[in-house]
């Protein structure tokens, strides 16, 4: 079964505006990003009270915690972006989440990621470490640039970190985007399936920079992928983030027009492939 999530700040970052828009729609989940033009993570704790009850007045759960945590220079300085993860993992236990979004760090200018690889584990190791005891998973997404952003070197983050605490959050956009891999449901999805636990949901056309398309008018395989999940008896959330108005490497807009056709889009194919949402 999948439930269907959304990016509701794509359409606004108004908090009650995205509220209404996701209720409006027949959408029960939220993946919290954005929200009154800041991260959700930089907020403070009597914003997040207020945001979770007006959640609650609206009957909209979470899906996961969208953090920027890892979207950072691998040579910035962990000690001040440690204190930003466990505060990460004080909203999900708020907001009754048990994913947090992650990414896996950038290089410094003109150098490879790859050669950080060491620092990249040792990171990653800290913050499972911290997660010991938790019900809390790190998904990570695969992204342009950062570490993981190929299917092997997710896989090898994954695998080398060894933990229940981390898992795969499977983006097939972004390896159209960033990757040049117009078939990464037959390239990457099978090097990652067994770890992805949660899915992000864009569609994207070769050689596009800045906008993505309505779901199956890309290049990104996502009636091949809805097959495959199905196929796998896929169990958890489907996050729509369409990025039809603008779209890049720190997120996008899609007007709430947009984002219904989108929606009606993503909802036939789950319907044709027999994935049952809430």
């Amino acid at each position: 079964m999948v439930t269907i999530s959304a990016f509701a700040d794509e359409v606004s970052m108004n908090m009650e505006e995205q509220f209404m828009f996701l209720s409006s729609n027949g959408i029960s989940s939220v993946e919290l990003r954005f929200m009154e033009g800041k991260n959700i993570v930089n907020l403070t704790r009597k914003e997040w009270i207020t945001i979770k009850n007006r959640m609650d007045s609206y009957r909209i759960q979470v899906s996961a915690i969208a953090s920027p945590i890892g979207k950072s220079c691998i040579t910035d300085n962990f000690e001040e972006e440690y204190p930003r993860f466990k505060k990460t993992v004080e909203l999900a236990d708020l907001f009754e989440t048990s994913l947090i979004r992650v990414f896996s760090y950038y290089p410094p200018a003109d150098q490879k990621i790859e050669d950080y690889r060491d620092e990249v584990m040792n990171r990653f190791r800290m913050k499972v470490s911290y997660l010991n005891g938790t019900d809390i998973r790190m998904v990570h997404e695969n992204e342009a640039n950062i570490y993981g952003h190929s299917a092997i070197n997710c896989l090898d983050l994954v695998e080398t970190i060894n933990s229940p605490h981390l898992r795969i959050v499977y983006d097939p956009a972004n390896f159209v985007w960033g990757e040049s891999i117009p078939n990464n449901v037959e390239q990457c999805f099978p090097v990652l399936k067994d770890y992805v636990v949660h899915v992000h949901i864009k569609d994207w056309r070769m050689g596009s920079k800045d906008i993505g398309t309505l779901p199956g008018e890309g290049d990104a395989q996502i009636e091949r992928l809805i097959k495959e999940l199905k196929q796998m008896n896929y169990n958890g959330f489907l996050t729509l983030e369409p990025h039809l108005n603008t779209g890049g490497q720190f997120g996008g807009t899609t007007t709430a027009g947009q984002f219904q056709k989108a929606l009606l889009v993503l909802r036939n194919l789950c319907n044709k492939y027999g994935l049952i949402e809430e």
